[in-house]
């Protein structure tokens, strides 16, 4: 057996300690230290999920201990900053999800992933369901999709920098259904167009609701409509999928088993497989990619175009128009020249030959 991946943790939070007892129980990987701004946090954390002998500290370069890779799970728009040092310091990374705030400093990440020659892998969780896994399997099944759905309506009450943000729903939440729409669809986005508002009763102050239709380059559809203040009955985290085939029809809640039904009328059953799931999922396919030096879903260059999904939508609804997710990335990777510091991540960048092709996009 190989020897455990050392992993140093940096984020020690709600979702750092999440992640920590995600390490405690998985021994491929053992746990080498804890980087938090907050001493304190990050010492009790530690802690209390077993790990009182290993060392913390504010910063990666304040500890003397050897890791082989880095979990980054602080705040979002830390990202950057963390998971390029990672990188050009010579250890891959995985970072939570969204990979940064915006498709420029994406690109920039994914510069410093192939200046260093390191994988940055992005921790999309809901790709690692059982449910999820057996609904594409169905889906293989039916044939090409037409039309594939999601209903996401639900009513949290977060409190703090949520209910203030601008378009909440799209920003926060919807990457997880946009991202997981590009696995189920097994194509990439073309084009979307995108209504936001805010019903009348709503507790955030920015737009709290949105419907998007993208158009894939295969010529499926991918219906997204959702709320954040839609109390009662409200579906699942996930949400309610419904795609449509040549071959028939599948539904999944979210939550259980996917249901599918053949054209003929039969029921096509769903082939649940015995695998780990949501963050205990990333960090499997994480350990084995850097083991065996294969690409993962979501590893970087991919992943940028989720983010360039929601990016797409939140322009749609501000202009009322459609808006091509080429354009989205195209536009970010003349700002990422525009603003890129470091002299060997602007040349990286400014080496492609194609922003699109670099990140797999073939408009």
């Amino acid at each position: 057996m190989p020897e455990p991946l050392r992993l140093l943790q940096v984020g020690a939070g709600g979702m750092g300690r999440a992640w920590l007892r995600t390490i405690a129980a998985n021994p491929d990987v053992v746990l080498a230290g804890l980087v938090d701004l907050d001493l304190g946090v990050a010492r009790a954390a530690a802690d209390e999920h077993g790990f009182g002998d290993v060392p913390v500290a504010a910063a990666m370069g304040d500890l003397s201990v050897e890791f082989d890779a880095v979990i980054d799970v602080t705040v979002p728009v830390a990202h950057p900053k963390v998971s390029v040092e990672a990188l050009l310091r010579g250890v891959p990374v995985l970072c939570e999800k969204p990979l940064a705030e915006t498709v420029r400093e994406c690109l920039t990440m994914v510069a410093a992933s192939e200046v260093s020659g390191r994988l940055l892998m992005v921790s999309q969780s809901r790709r690692y369901f059982r449910a999820v896994n057996a609904f594409q399997r169905q889906l293989a099944e039916l044939g090409a999709i037409g039309t594939l759905s999601c209903e996401f309506f639900k009513a949290p009450h977060f409190s703090g920098f949520r209910e203030r943000m601008a378009e909440p729903l799209l920003v926060d939440m919807a990457i997880h259904q946009f991202d997981l729409s590009r696995k189920l669809i097994g194509s990439e986005p073309v084009s979307v167009y995108c209504d936001s508002y805010n019903p009348s009763w709503s507790w955030f102050d920015g737009n709290a609701a949105a419907s998007a239709i993208f158009t894939y380059s295969d010529g499926t559809r991918f219906a997204f409509t959702g709320s954040w203040c839609a109390p009662g009955l409200e579906t699942s985290w996930n949400g309610l999928w419904r795609a449509s085939a040549p071959g028939g029809t599948a539904t999944w809640d979210g939550d259980n088993a996917p249901v599918a039904e053949l054209a003929s009328g039969e029921a096509l059953p769903a082939a649940m497989a015995d695998e780990p799931e949501e963050i205990a999922g990333s960090l499997a396919e994480f350990v084995d990619a850097v083991r065996t030096s294969t690409i993962p879903q979501s590893e970087v260059h991919s992943n940028v175009i989720s983010l360039a999904m929601v990016e797409a939508a939140v322009r749609s609804a501000d202009t009322g128009s459609a808006v091509r997710i080429a354009d989205v990335i195209t536009d970010a990777y003349e700002e990422a020249l525009a603003t890129t510091q470091d002299p060997d991540l602007h040349a990286a960048l400014k080496a492609w030959p194609d922003p699109l092709k670099a990140v797999g996009l073939n408009a």
